[in-house]
């Protein structure tokens, strides 16, 4: 079962949803054959703005509008991530953008990237939820493609980071595979560091 099965309508999220929402979209990123998938969070007091970006095939130009519409999908699940997380960027005040280029349109230069800013300030905006545990799950699965994640703050006058790339998690791990459990629980560990760190 994907993570969005568990939505049963577009009326807002859960704490957990906001983060379940960014990794459906990347999910999304890989299912359209991403080999780099690029998660880029920036916090400040008032905002939260979530890039995510991919090199791979692309929505063709006919399609785009669509891809907003709940239930809408070229892969059989229900096609919910996207209207969600722009549901949830606008309910808060926020906005939501998405700009492809297709592969056939655009052989040399394609993929999709998904922006949404969220109002921080307003009483509507979702939490983000457990994005440790999104990111621990996506580089889990990223067998075939490489995942850049960076979340900058710039938070009550403090300016802080919290990166990972998979491409350099391999280059220490050897031959040990992403997908190993062991792999996961020390990723979950050295994340949740550097988050404490940055508190």
């Amino acid at each position: 079962m994907k993570n969005t099965d568990k939505i049963t309508e577009i009326s807002g999220l859960t704490q957990s949803e906001l983060s379940l929402g960014i990794l459906d979209i990347a999910e999304n990123s890989v299912s359209a054959g991403a080999k780099h998938v690029t998660v880029s969070l920036t916090e400040t007091d008032d905002t939260l703005t979530v890039s995510i970006a991919d090199d791979g095939d692309g929505i063709a130009s006919e399609s785009l509008p669509l891809v907003l519409t709940a239930g809408y999908t070229t892969k059989g699940t229900r096609g919910l991530g996207l209207p969600l997380f722009k549901k949830a960027a606008e309910r808060s005040g926020g906005s939501f953008s998405i700009v492809s280029d297709h592969v056939l349109e655009h052989p040399t230069r394609h993929g999709t990237t998904v922006t949404a800013t969220f109002d921080k300030t307003s009483p509507d905006c979702a939490p983000l939820g457990d994005i440790v545990a999104t990111v621990c799950t996506l580089v889990q699965g990223a067998d075939g493609f490489d995942v850049s994640f960076s979340h900058r703050m710039s938070v009550r006058g403090r300016e802080r980071k919290v990166r990972l790339e998979s491409s350099g998690l391999r280059a220490v791990l050897g031959g040990v595979p992403l997908s190993s459990p062991d792999v996961f629980l020390w990723l979950r560990d050295y994340l949740t560091e550097q988050y404490d760190l940055n508190k």
